[in-house]
């Protein structure tokens, strides 16, 4: 592994040329800001230097300050390991030079890099170079003087346009769109009090917070008058960039930035799976891929693939259906083009990727084979025998069930080592999660070409193990049934959406049901009621909305009322049917509704989720229990500030998941019953996370 180091080399123009050196990105690691303290101080003090230029090596200005360094404080607590940058480096041997600094930009220049290079005297910018101050993505504001300076180089509404962007990586100043919702807050709030602090005297502080942050954020407009009193005090800069530094310190130490931190590394340990990368393995090319159905998955399954430039042959069993399939995809195209996120000639060479046929003709040299077909195990066990004799024999043989073991899906075929699942999210050509299901006879070299072809579709790509609903579904099957039982408990289903909501996902459970249809609900909870009938509650109803002629938003009538152009409104003619459904299940104590909290209600429906976690992770389903992280937060929506499912149950205690488990499963049965993983955990105070010290095999590295 390179060194982290700086170096200055002085020309015959008494230039000298300061360099950070850190690939892959020149991040500011402790060593490298130590150098760079030491390089300035020397071109400072030598006679033959008159003037200093700061970039990096490698093409790249710096990707920001080194997130290990959070990592570490999140594990010790010790706050004092985060260096003083702001102004002992920035202020102190940068800006105050007597000697002119011009920072010299190529490539990224990020987060704190670009801090940096605010703190020179002067700034050269390759046309391409991608600038940007991302800190709120982890949960923190820019500590190095940031939100000082941009506001004052390029003005306040650009300013907040680029740290309310809340992406990695920044196509530059001019193409920055702000993020429109932030379920925190607090990570605005900090930094936009700092930002009206440099602005508010030119007027303009309203109306520009008002453009770029969700109204609904209320204590916003409070920090703006907070920030106006104090320039009326005339603050001095060096007060106000000390303020910066020790909220920044602050904000390192929250929950938000551990969470977010977390799944940082999360994400980019996904990438690693014993048995499969490191056994020196090299990807083979994907260039042809056959995708069976051409329904809502299949048809985004394809779309992913032809906007990667991947030929693909989707087969249906007739016209009809076929030209359904063509027109979803088009249509998905034809979305990013009015979003104007892909050119018109883009999307055309895009389409003329996609080839639709109605035999298994044209799959004689296809590379892979994605079988998208409703969940009947023996339809997908007849197409796994027929594409079997139809493919190569060196091509993928890949399932996109959610739920159905596969090694019932493959059981009629002699190729079980080419057979693996490529579970996809809907919809499929936007959500980022692929979930790669091996067997115990998936060849690793099977699992690697499907990781590697994930990547190039812009998934991020999670290996687990084979069992009923494999890691994701089979997690989260809980979710719902908690939320029926809050319902028959007597509890209002609209209470129970607005809460989830508040806590951070998208959706309430029951317009998540609504918006994924009845029939989707009917068919999952019977595989996991016959695959654990002894923790499934088994509710009515769903199968009486279905009785009443409701379909969730399908048909425009479910727990919401679904009218073209306006918001889902609570439905209250569907009480009468809870009710019924209340007196089916009789499980109200004493017939009376019962009385929950807020935060009763969010942990009555995610604690036995994250009680199926502990069963995954015991069972070996996944790598890492961070891997259930990333893939809670790409393929559910699980709050990314809340760190995941697991490292969230971490957070609040496992000692007070598995009492409020067993409080709960003691009035109201064997749902809630604690796993044997988490009493394990909790009574000897050990995290959910940390890796078991037992020989058992997990299923996911075998």
């Amino acid at each position: 592994m390179a060194r982290a180091t700086v170096t200055m080399e002085v020309g015959n123009d008494g230039v000298a040329v300061i360099a950070i050196s850190n690939p892959p990105v020149n991040a500011l690691a402790i060593p490298i800001i130590a150098g760079l303290k030491e390089k300035f101080d020397e071109a400072t003090r030598r006679n033959d230097v008159r003037a200093i230029v700061l970039t990096g090596k490698g093409g790249r200005f710096s990707g920001g300050f080194d997130i290990n360094v959070f990592e570490k404080v999140h594990k010790t607590g010790d706050v004092s390991l985060m260096p003083d940058v702001s102004v002992d480096l920035v202020v102190n041997v940068i800006e105050d030079s007597k000697k002119p600094i011009v920072a010299a930009i190529e490539g990224l220049a990020l987060g704190g890099g670009l801090e940096l290079a605010m703190g020179c005297h002067a700034r050269v910018s390759a046309p391409r170079a991608q600038l940007g101050l991302p800190e709120l993505s982890l949960g923190i504001i820019p500590g190095f003087g940031g939100t000082q300076r941009l506001p004052r180089l390029i003005g306040l509404s650009k300013a907040v346009e680029m740290m309310l962007a809340l992406q990695q990586d920044l196509p530059g100043a001019a193409a920055l769109r702000p993020e429109r919702k932030d379920p925190n807050g607090s990570r605005r709030r900090a930094a936009v009090r700092y930002l009206c602090a440099t602005a508010c005297v030119t007027g303009a502080v309203a109306p520009t917070l008002g453009a770029a942050v969700d109204p609904a954020v209320s204590t916003i407009p409070k920090c703006a008058v907070s920030c106006c009193s104090a320039c009326r005090m005339r603050c001095s800069a060096c007060a106000i960039l000390a303020a910066e530094a020790r909220d920044f310190k602050k904000l390192v130490l929250s929950d938000t930035s551990k969470g977010l931190v977390h799944v940082f590394f999360a994400q980019r340990a996904t990438s690693k799976v014993p048995k499969v990368t490191d056994i020196g393995l090299k990807p083979r090319p994907i260039k042809k891929v056959a995708i069976i159905g051409g329904g809502l998955m299949g048809s985004g399954i394809a779309t992913a693939f032809i906007l990667s430039n991947i030929s693909v042959v989707l087969k249906e069993i007739n016209n009809e259906y076929l030209l359904k399939g063509r027109k979803m995809i088009e249509a998905n195209v034809q979305v990013l083009v009015s979003k104007g996120k892909l050119p018109r000639d883009k999307a055309d060479k895009a389409l003329s990727l996609l080839k639709g046929v109605l035999d298994y003709t044209e799959f004689r040299d296809v590379d892979m084979v994605i079988e998208a077909v409703i969940e009947n195990i023996s339809l997908k066990q007849t197409i796994f025998s027929e594409i079997e004799k139809a493919c190569p024999s060196h091509c993928i043989l890949a399932s996109n069930t959610s739920t159905i073991d596969l090694r019932l899906v493959g059981e009629k075929t002699s190729s079980q080592d080419r057979i693996l699942g490529a579970h996809f999210f809907s919809p499929a050509h936007v959500m980022p999660l692929l979930e790669i299901v091996r067997t115990e006879k998936t060849s690793p070299q099977v699992i690697l070409d499907l990781m590697t072809v994930g990547k190039i579709i812009k998934k991020v790509p999670v290996v687990v193990g084979n069992c009923t609903g494999f890691a994701v579904n089979r997690t989260f099957f809980p979710y719902s049934q908690g939320a029926h039982i809050l319902v028959n408990l007597g509890v209002d289903v609209f209470r129970i959406d607005r809460v989830i909501t508040k806590f951070g996902l998208p959706l309430g459970p029951f317009q998540l049901q609504d918006l994924a249809g009845y029939g989707v609900f009917i068919s999952t909870s019977k595989e996991f009621i016959n695959a654990f009938p002894e923790r499934t509650f088994k509710s009515p109803l769903i199968e009486l909305l279905v009785q009443s002629g409701r379909n969730g938003k399908n048909n425009g009538k479910g727990y919401y009322i679904y009218e073209k152009g306006s918001q889902p409104k609570p439905d209250l003619t569907i009480l009468p049917i809870i009710e019924e459904s209340r007196q089916l299940t009789n499980i109200m104590p004493g017939k009376k509704p019962i009385s929950v909290t807020d935060q009763e209600i969010v942990e009555m429906i995610l604690f036995p989720v994250v009680n199926e976690a502990c069963r995954v992770l015991e069972e070996g389903i996944v790598v890492r229990a961070s891997d259930l992280d990333i893939a809670s937060v790409l393929g559910m929506s699980f709050p990314s500030y809340r760190g995941g499912i697991v490292c969230w149950a971490d957070m609040v205690g496992p000692r007070h998941v598995y009492s409020s488990l067993k409080k709960w499963s003691e009035a109201y049965g064997d749902f809630f019953k604690p796993s044997r993983y988490l009493e394990e955990r909790a009574t000897k105070g050990i995290p959910l996370s940390e890796p078991s010290s037992s020989s058992v095999t997990s299923r996911a590295r075998l």
